[in-house]
Order: C-alpha cells, then structure tokens, then sequence
C-alpha cells in the first residue's frame, strides 16, 4: 500500500491544474510499474497487467472498472487474451492530474490482492 491508496479522486475541472515535473518526481516512485508516454500529445500513464487466460483478463477488467466508477476516474482499459492494458489520463485537462497517480496506485493493490486471490495461479 501506498500513501496514494488512501487517498479519493477529486472532481477535476478544465482549470485544475496537471501535476509538475516536481509532483511527478514524487509521485511516480509509488507506481514504478507505470509507464509515462505520450500520445496524441498527451502525457499520459500505462500498464500492462498479465493474466493465464481471457477469463482472468476479463475479470480484472470488470473489477477495474468497478473501481473506476467508485473513484469516479475513468481509464482506457484493453483487454487482450492474457493480458489487460490500463491507460490512465484526465480528458479535461488533457494531460496528467493527480487522480492519474492515486487511480494507478489503486489498480495496482488490486492487481495484487488478485494474484494472491484468484487472477493468476501460483505457477505464474
């Protein structure tokens, strides 16, 4: 668990501000298994989480999504036969904010309270 896990997403608005090259110095040490990248010009974070199956993809897609909604903080999420690529971005600033960061934590607890639960078996 990360300090970030604790925290709630916040409504974002157009001039909310993205985060700093500081804030993200600090923040992104707390999700080393993201990637930051830039698409269409908008800086934005990524993971791709593996499964043993569609199934097990699936499932995590769901409950991500689940997750999404609770926090009201929507990702792009793909799912793939064995694998789940989650984007993380905040449409209306077009860019990173900090929910970015606190949603990426959360999905990674998840991830691993389902490697331990059921999402992938103990040979993986």
């Amino acid at each position: 668990m990360t300090p970030l896990t604790t925290e709630k997403c916040t409504a974002c608005r157009r001039e909310s501000p993205p985060v700093t090259e500081a804030e993200i110095a600090v923040l992104k040490p707390q999700i080393p298994d993201w990637t930051m990248l830039e698409r269409e010009g908008i800086p934005r974070l990524e993971r791709v989480f593996r499964f043993q199956n569609f199934a097990e993809a699936l499932r995590f897609s769901n409950r991500v999504g689940d997750l999404a909604e609770e926090e009201g903080h929507h990702p792009a999420i793909l799912t793939e036969w064995g694998r789940v690529t989650v984007t993380l971005w905040t449409h209306k600033i077009r860019g990173l904010h900090r929910n970015d960061f606190v949603m990426a934590a959360k999905v990674d607890e998840f991830y691993g309270a389902g490697l331990e639960s059921s999402f992938l078996d103990s040979s993986s």
